[in-house]
């Protein structure tokens, strides 16, 4: 017989192990903790791409040296600065910063950019001779910066005479630490001639010459000397040098035209001087060309065609051009006091008011298109700041004031505004003979109004006259301006 087995009456539960469950414990809490810490960026995920290497400071110095023979100036600065971030101790790297940020400034057209971008330079130049006070080049280099500081325009006459006493004193010293240098040399003979020692100048650069010619620096220098002492053929064929080394650098087309355009103005000849003058045209154009081709809009190739344009007497295409160059920066008050002088000198006194009160006083977004002739397609309403009264501006505020009280009429007396600016210009420049009786006319006009009739109100002579013969804006030795 068959019997089946006894059910049990329980069956025996299995016990937990507790090693086990201490096991998984710590894997828990290891995981939340591995989550937080990815969260947090204290961990990085194994499946994250490879973060991207961190540039040296080499490769920015690369490529500042590419963008600035590219012509392309502010993508240079830019590079240098994210190189001297990268190595701030890199003293080679500051020096050429310094460097690039002077040339820069040849092509800013107000003083207050021109002034805080050379202050900018020398800042550069100060940190490279701090990080290397007894290497030769980075002396050379602040010499090169504080010369083209020294500009009485910019900083005043005392400490024009300061910086160009030191400028002096760290070439010498760039010399005596090499004296094979041959930068430091160029440099030197660059600020002998804003010493007015021409001939110690003319000597130290044709060394520099000798010793390596090529070096842009040294034919740039060598043609600034020669243009010091009257020899523009000559400089013109040291800035064509100059391009040959660097073909991309504008600022070398607008100093060799501006040679062109000195010896068309110079000429007795008619069909010589034109010759010149188209000399002149070319090489600005070529600057215009450069820019386009770089993708640049810079105002002041347009400006150089403008004033040979007007030296010509074509003040219709000189105008179109200045126009051209407002589109590009519609807030620069000076383009429009250019603008302004060019109508004054066509005679067209209605239309260079406006133009010149928004360089000297301001305007709105719609007077900046009366200001400018009418905006077109391509123009931009713009609010533009007025330019305070100084060496550079000191035409725009002369010639303002002089036309509106020439223009002004018993039914619309703009006397006391013409006053106010011409009381403004003598009480800072009185003491020049030529500006003083610039405010005399204008006044004088103002104290006849009373009795002046429709068909007897002089015209605004005093600006015509003083077309050529102003001593204002002075010229800085230490910085090539365009004739």
């Amino acid at each position: 017989m068959n019997i089946s087995p006894r059910r049990p009456f329980y069956n025996r539960r299995s016990e937990s192990n507790v090693y086990r469950l201490f096991f998984w414990a710590l894997l828990v809490l290891g995981g939340v903790w591995l989550l937080i810490q990815m969260r947090s960026g204290d961990i990085k995920s194994p499946f994250q791409p490879t973060p991207t290497p961190t540039r040296t400071s080499q490769s920015y110095a690369l490529e500042g040296d590419a963008q600035f023979t590219a012509g392309q100036l502010e993508a240079a600065i830019t590079a240098y600065k994210q190189g001297t971030e990268v190595d701030p101790s890199n003293a080679q790297l500051w020096a050429k910063l310094a460097r690039i940020q002077t040339y820069s400034s040849q092509l800013l057209l107000t003083d207050a950019a021109q002034n805080t971008r050379l202050q900018e330079a020398l800042a550069s130049a100060n940190q490279a001779v701090s990080l290397a006070p007894d290497d030769s080049t980075v002396h050379a280099i602040r010499a090169f910066v504080l010369d083209w500081n020294a500009n009485p325009s910019l900083i005043g006459d005392k400490q024009a005479q300061d910086d160009l006493l030191q400028a002096d004193q760290d070439a010498v010293h760039a010399l005596q630490l090499d004296n094979t240098n041959t930068l430091a040399l160029a440099f030197y003979a660059e600020i002998l001639v804003d010493e007015q020692k021409w001939t110690q100048a003319e000597q130290e650069i044709k060394q520099a010459v000798d010793r390596d010619p090529s070096l842009m620096d040294v034919h740039r220098v060598y043609a600034y000397v020669l243009e010091s002492l009257g020899e523009y053929n000559q400089a013109i064929q040291e800035y064509d040098k100059a391009i040959a080394i660097a073909p991309n650098l504008t600022f070398l087309y607008l100093r060799a035209g501006a040679n062109y355009r000195r010896l068309g103005f110079a000429s007795p000849n008619d069909a010589v001087q034109k010759q010149l003058f188209e000399s002149s045209l070319e090489y600005f154009a070529k600057a215009v060309a450069i820019d386009k081709q770089l993708g640049i809009k810079d105002p002041v190739p347009y400006l150089s065609i403008a004033k040979t344009y007007s030296q010509e007497g074509e003040y219709f295409i000189a105008a179109r051009n200045v126009q051209v160059a407002i589109e590009f920066q519609p807030d620069n008050a000076d383009l429009y006091g250019q603008l302004g002088i060019i109508y004054q000198k066509s005679r067209n006194y209605e239309g260079a008011i406006p133009a010149l009160k928004c360089a000297i006083k301001g305007c709105t977004a719609q007077e900046s298109c009366d200001g400018r002739g009418g905006c077109g397609t391509a123009d931009v309403p713009t609010q533009v700041k007025g330019l305070p009264l100084s060496d550079s501006t000191l035409v725009y505020y002369y010639t303002y004031g002089s036309i509106v009280a020439a223009l002004s009429r018993p039914d619309a007396n703009n006397c006391p505004d013409a006053t106010n600016v011409l009381q403004e210009v003598n009480a800072k420049y009185g003491s020049d003979p030529t500006v003083a009786g610039i405010v005399q006319s204008g006044e004088a006009i103002c104290q006849s109004l009373g009795t002046a009739t429709q068909n007897s109100v002089p015209t605004p002579v005093a600006p015509q006259a003083l077309a050529t013969s102003t001593p204002y804006p002075t010229a800085n030795p230490a910085t090539p301006v365009l004739p």
